[in-house]
């Protein structure tokens, strides 16, 4: 065995690089419908006592279980015929804010002119809201012009709340109005709506 390095273990690895392992929430959906919730093994009751978690109440119940949306989650929904389903739910990246107006680049008459004259940086954004139906409840729906993502409701249908100035700096400037998409990634539903 001359000339070959024997097997040794790396001790490199510090506690703090430690693969992080990410909460696993299970869903049991029961006869009467409700849904019996617990995140790595403890039980996750509803917000209020004498409320439960429903299907209707699914958007809200994933908005609870991963802090809206800032943490990942594994899913496991266990229905009453025996269906499992699984999934992973991603943390959102935080939006980033929309780069400072240079009023004197601005041409005018243009829709960033017309952004820079009545936009100031510390006013709160101007939502514009698009919906859809027709989405798997709790699906994770892409919102295009890509600035966002929403979930589906329990019912199937989306929402989703668009900073003005976001879209501002996306539509085109030729007639004051654009499209938005919203595509469930389950589905594959794909619903266009109109901004004014």
């Amino acid at each position: 065995m001359s000339g070959r390095n024997p097997l040794h273990r790396t001790t490199s690895q510090q506690p703090d690089e430690t693969p992080v392992v990410l909460p696993h929430v299970v869903i049991i959906v029961t006869e009467s419908g409700a849904l019996d919730v617990t995140v790595d093994g403890t039980p996750f009751p509803p917000p209020s006592a004498g409320s439960e978690w429903t299907r209707g109440t699914f958007g809200p119940l994933l908005d609870a279980v991963t802090k809206d949306r800032t943490i990942a989650v594994r899913i496991e929904v266990r229905e009453v015929d025996g269906t499992v389903f699984t999934d992973l739910i991603r943390a959102r990246k935080p939006t980033p804010p929309p780069p400072p107006d240079d009023e004197d680049a601005a041409a005018p008459g243009t829709r960033r002119a017309r952004r820079a004259k009545h936009t100031k940086q510390h006013e709160p954004p101007v939502l514009v809201e698009v919906t859809g139906d027709g989405f798997v409840p709790g699906e994770d729906i892409a919102v295009a012009v890509i600035v966002s993502h929403t979930d589906a409701a329990g019912t199937g249908a989306a929402r989703a709340l668009l900073d003005r100035r976001q879209l501002d700096a996306v539509l085109p400037e030729d007639d004051g109005a654009g499209e938005v998409v919203l595509y469930g990634r389950v589905s594959g539903t794909t619903v266009v709506g109109r901004v004014p």
